[in-house]
């Protein structure tokens, strides 16, 4: 079965909402310091040019690897904890960056997870989110996109670890 990848949200429109996201973000920990978690790897390309535009915020970043997907296109639902984070969260401000929410199965999991460590907050971001999909509520503060049940690849997602380079937010439609 073969695959192609149509267009969903171009690249200009992908940066013109990472802007000003990163301005809602820079308004409210204006003088602050704000610890961005990144979750691998899909949110890898989001959180640098997120990153980037924030600014009068003393940033710091981790990152975590949560699988839920494996090589298929639906979430499995069970949440697996591939790489934990390198530094404590006590006392911090902390923003998850995430590149889509579905289910909300892993970030509810994870965020449970992450109160334990006693940060002082926990914020969430996303790239895209799939609300006519979600199982399970998630509070989510910052998303730029909300898009239909469609499975999505670029910008950092992928298919099988194919398409991440993409520089939009494509459909996969198969054959």
């Amino acid at each position: 079965m073969a695959e192609h990848v149509r267009v969903l949200i171009p690249e200009e429109q992908i940066e013109e909402k990472i802007v000003e996201i990163a301005d809602k973000i820079s308004e409210e920990y204006k003088g602050e310091s704000l610890h961005l978690i990144c979750i691998l790897k899909g949110g890898a390309m989001f959180m640098c040019e997120l990153a980037k535009r924030i600014h009068d915020v003393d940033i710091s970043f981790d990152f975590m690897s949560v699988s839920s997907y494996g090589a298929g296109t639906t979430s499995s639902g069970i949440v697996k904890i591939v790489k934990d984070l390198d530094e404590p969260l006590e006392g911090k401000k902390v923003l998850i960056v995430e590149d889509i929410i579905d289910t909300g199965h892993t970030l509810n999991h994870l965020t449970k997870l992450l109160y334990n460590r006693n940060p002082v907050s926990i914020e969430i971001c996303t790239l895209l989110n799939k609300p006519s999909r979600r199982e399970k509520e998630v509070p989510v503060k910052y998303s730029c996109f909300e898009i239909p049940d469609k499975f999505v690849v670029g910008y950092g997602l992928d298919y099988d670890q194919r398409y991440r380079n993409l520089p939009f937010i494509g459909v996969v439609e198969f054959d």
